[in-house]
């Protein structure tokens, strides 16, 4: 699992799964996130009776991240210092270099690069202008933004390459999904919609990481027949992560993207998304829905005749090749 940072709202629901008995394995699971940062969390921030409470957690974790912030104050603090960095900077000396030449001259480390850094931008925005790199603090170790994107890129496959035949809506198999959200945007709906049939299948996510939609998605087209599982085309967001080569793999679909913010790429998805609404407005917190009345929607959807499919429903379309539903 990656690494996911806890906010307030995970450190809350952290608290109440320990509370109801479960242990540390078990909200690893529903919270998505690796048993190590569980660990680290709960051991880091417990109150000091032992218990983990989010509200005091949350509290103690900022607290902790506001005195890690302040390193720029060193600099702040030191007139003599402070005039150095700003008059080298202004010479257009880098911060490494900056911090290199102070620790050549006193014998000592008087201050890291990534402080220097750290006070250019957090107090003195203005000698932005001075950094060869003003678009990044510095360049990270393991590759550049770009490099980063376009590895992620190598490993996923454009709706581009799609056949042609999946424009056709001429067979039953081939899908798109993407994912509704609510008010409170930590919560969605993954929804995936077959092309020809109008069929569409909706599932409440609670938590959203890219492993927990990963693993529902294997879940959802595993009860699908393999005749009807031929390719999926989804939204190129964060939360499908980079596992379409092992979703691929578990589900024998040729998985493809759509290109960013080309949602009309998925026009069968949108527009059910669009009805799905009907039932889950914009607005709506989906906190207080459950995965009942998403199914409740679901239903309602499939059982509805579509002109162009004749006022046929796509449940009865679908079905005229076979699901166990």
């Amino acid at each position: 699992m990656s690494h996911i940072q806890f906010t307030r709202d995970s450190r809350v629901e952290l608290a109440i799964l320990l509370n109801a008995g479960k242990n540390q394995m078990e909200c690893s699971r529903i919270l998505g996130m690796d048993r190590s940062n569980i660990g680290r969390e709960v051991d880091g921030n417990k109150d000091t009776d032992g218990v983990y409470r989010g509200g005091h957690a949350h509290k103690r974790a900022m607290s902790r991240r506001k005195k890690a912030k302040q390193k720029y104050r060193k600099i702040e603090n030191d007139p003599k210092l402070k005039r150095y960095v700003t008059q080298k900077m202004k010479l257009r000396w880098s911060p490494e270099q900056i911090a290199g030449r102070l620790k050549r001259v006193r014998g000592v480390t008087m201050v890291c690069h990534e402080t220097i850094y750290t006070f250019i931008y957090e107090k003195r925005p203005e000698l932005v202008k001075y950094l060869r790199h003003q678009r990044n603090k510095y360049r990270k170790k393991r590759g550049t933004h770009t490099r980063l994107k376009m590895n992620r890129i190598s490993k996923v496959r454009m709706i581009s390459e799609r056949p042609s035949i999946v424009e056709e809506r001429s067979r039953v198999g081939d899908w798109e999904g993407d994912t509704v959200v609510g008010k409170e945007k930590k919560q969605r709906i993954l929804t995936y919609v077959e092309r020809k049939s109008g069929y569409g299948i909706g599932s409440k996510l609670d938590v959203v990481t890219a492993e927990i939609v990963e693993r529902k998605t294997e879940t959802i087209f595993k009860k699908i027949s393999t005749e009807k599982r031929l390719t999926l085309t989804r939204d190129n967001g964060p939360e499908f992560g980079d596992y379409d080569r092992m979703l691929e793999k578990n589900t024998g679909m040729d998985v493809y993207r759509a290109n960013p913010y080309h949602s009309w790429e998925r026009g069968s998805n949108e527009n059910w998304n669009g009805l799905l609404r009907q039932f889950f407005p914009k607005g709506l917190i989906f906190a207080t829905i459950a995965e009942y009345d998403v199914q409740h929607a679901v239903r309602m959807l499939n059982n509805r005749p579509r002109k162009r499919l004749g006022f046929q429903t796509p449940r009865e379309e679908f079905n005229k090749c076979c699901i166990s539903d």
